[in-house]
């Protein structure tokens, strides 16, 4: 079955004659319903098989977006060309019967249009991010979701040690005075408020289009998106430096399928009790979901490895290109929540608590050192962490010590009672233009998934046991990073600052603008130099004016621009202006190419993967 939801200001609708034989028989005049959400429904071919299943499904959607729009009605429209493989007109009409019947035992007002006609309609659609929403409902029963989590209470703890109660009382929160530390105040609200639907356009969107790095892709399923040239080069630079530090600590690089089996005991039991909004693919062979993470292939792989007490702690690493969610439509956000993307999973295997601390506390350097390299540090970031009562109290000095790491108060949520695989956990949150927390960096101690998976090793007294697992994502998604940059970009932008992402991120870093074509044989020779220097450089080889060269230059957020003139050919001194202050300086080639590899230092780099001449450029977004 497909249905089509718009939430709706009003939907008005007039049998005028019938469509097939065995039409309802209904009076020909104007119905109108106000603030409905509209069911637009067809019934399919397959769906004969269990149309009971089919109408309990299709309930269940209707009532979940029902209630996250606040409509007052709901309309059930006949819409069969919604499918290309209808049912029969009888089952169709008695799972619309059903449907109807099943939502108003629920005590909602419900009207249906009639089946089996031609009618003519009018309706005014709210527009708002969840106004409009397709949904497949299957003829498969589905389990009930596991999403309540149980009590808990909320705190601000301090580097010394102090904690403070926190609750929300109309809208504000209480217990804690935020006035040095509001960016921790918006965090801990949308934390403890748990509204994860985003009502307006973030402001990276527009900027990731500008840029032309990201674009939405129509031809696929919302939440897949296109990566341009210039955002390919500026994710495989992020991907690189996760991949690179990650390694050096001593992370194990693999790669596993994106794809797994339903049935498999191990996946099974976690899918049940975790359910993830998975993709669900019918392959020749058997029903598989595609991955969220990178834990399915990882867990796999360690059940199947030889492992030795001496081995531990075993990190194992992925860069998971991609790992897919079915996040809900009025939750995906451009580059900040996904349905795919791109994921570095480290699990480290640990012998016993203590060793997973101290490995937690290694993690959470590696994670600083990657963040701080993105240029997201303390400023920017908030500190999350989740964690079972008991385990507090059993390990109170470790969490303050963590804090005090962190150097700043951090929030914390303290479960009466473990309900996930974890007993402990962080996250390293951003908080972007609209006052939104988005999780980067998150490790985990996960105390569940040895014993699921039979991952074991030999310990010294010869007999096998459970390792502790750590989940840690260094970065948070790789697509993630890049909407946490240009959002704060924007946010700079606000306060009166140039917005720029940092030197080593720039696709273009350096940008050339002859004032004249007499001068491009020069500027050609300029670029050679500059880029045998890793270096990116391209010339504006236009036919404009240096003004306009200037001005393109500063809407594409190029870092360096330089000037070139008959001065600059005699001279050798090049007027370079600095985009991150405004200023210019008269600067040889060495000189700027010195300051570039300081300021780039120890970064990845990569060449240019656009024309180098303005003039055989294509524009991606226009």
């Amino acid at each position: 079955m497909k249905i089509l939801l718009i939430h709706s200001d009003f939907i008005e609708w007039e049998p005028k004659t019938k469509a097939i034989k065995d039409a309802e028989e209904v009076e020909k005049k104007k119905n109108k319903v106000e603030e409905a959400l509209v069911v637009f429904s067809s019934v399919e071919k397959q769906d004969e098989k269990n149309p009971k299943q089919v109408a309990e499904n299709a309930v269940k959607e209707i009532i979940s977006v029902f209630d996250q729009v606040k409509a007052k009605n709901i309309v059930i429209y006949p819409f069969v060309h919604l499918s290309s493989n209808p049912s029969s007109p009888s089952i169709a009409l008695q799972v619309l019967n059903d449907v109807e019947k099943r939502l108003k035992e629920k005590n909602l007002s419900v009207k249906r249009a009639p089946f089996g006609w031609y009618k003519e309609f009018d309706l005014k659609c709210k527009g708002h991010p969840l106004a409009e929403l397709s949904k497949e409902i299957s003829a498969e029963k589905r389990e009930e979701p596991v999403e309540k989590e149980p009590k808990s209470e909320w705190f601000i703890v301090e580097p010394d040690g102090k904690m403070s109660k926190i609750e929300i009382k109309n809208g504000k929160i209480w217990g804690y005075d935020f006035s040095k530390y509001k960016n921790l105040e918006k965090f801990a609200l949308y934390e403890m408020a748990k509204s994860r639907i985003v009502k307006e356009e973030p402001p990276h969107i527009k900027l990731m289009r500008r840029l032309q790095l990201v674009d939405y892709e129509e031809g696929s399923d919302p939440g897949n998106l296109r990566f341009l040239p210039n955002g390919r080069l500026v994710k495989s630079l992020l991907e690189e430096w996760v991949t690179r530090n990650v390694i050096e600590y001593g992370g194990m690089e693999v790669e596993t399928p994106i794809m797994y089996d339903y049935s498999h005991p191990s996946m099974k039991s976690y899918v049940e009790r975790f359910p993830a909004r998975q993709y669900t693919i019918e392959t020749p062979n058997k029903r598989v979901f595609l991955r969220f993470a990178a834990c399915f292939g990882q867990f796999l792989l360690a059940h199947d490895t030889n492992i030795s007490y001496k081995d531990l702690p075993l990190r194992l690493y992925e860069l998971t290109r991609y790992s897919f969610r079915v996040e809900q439509r009025g939750e995906l956000a451009g580059l900040r929540r996904l349905r795919a993307f791109t994921m570095p999973d480290c699990h480290t295997f640990c012998k016993d608590l203590t060793q997973a601390k101290e490995e937690m506390l290694k993690r959470f350097d590696l994670a600083l050192k990657i963040q701080s390299g993105f240029g997201l540090g303390r400023d920017e970031l908030e500190l999350g962490i989740r964690i079972v009562k008991d385990f507090y109290h059993e390990n109170k000095d470790y969490v303050i010590k963590f804090v005090k790491k962190w150097g700043k108060p951090a929030l914390l949520e303290m479960w009466d009672e473990r309900f996930f695989y974890f007993v402990f956990k962080y996250e390293l949150n951003f908080v972007d233009a609209l006052e939104k927390a988005a999780a980067l960096t998150t490790d985990q101690i996960d105390v569940e998934n040895a014993e699921r998976y039979k991952i074991t090793y030999m310990d010294s007294d010869n007999k096998k046991k459970y390792p502790l697992i750590l989940h840690l994502s260094p970065s948070g998604s790789i697509e993630r990073v890049m909407y946490a940059l240009l959002e704060k970009a924007y946010m700079e932008q606000k306060a009166g600052k140039n917005p720029i992402l940092p030197l080593w991120l720039c696709p273009v870093q350096v940008r050339l603008c002859p004032v004249s074509e007499n001068f491009l044989k020069f500027s050609e020779n300029v670029m050679k130099e500059i880029e045998s220097n890793n270096i990116r450089v391209d010339i504006d080889d236009r036919a404009e004016s240096v003004q306009r060269k200037i001005r393109d230059a500063e809407v594409e957020w190029i870092p360096y621009i330089v000037v070139i003139g008959e001065k600059e050919e005699k001279t050798g001194k090049l007027a370079v202006r600095f985009r991150k202050t405004g200023e210019v300086k008269k600067m040889d080639i060495n000189e700027i190419v010195e300051m570039i590899k300081k300021e780039t230092k120890e970064k990845p780099f990569k060449p240019l993967s656009i024309p180098k001449y303005l003039t055989k450029r294509p524009v991606f977004i226009g």
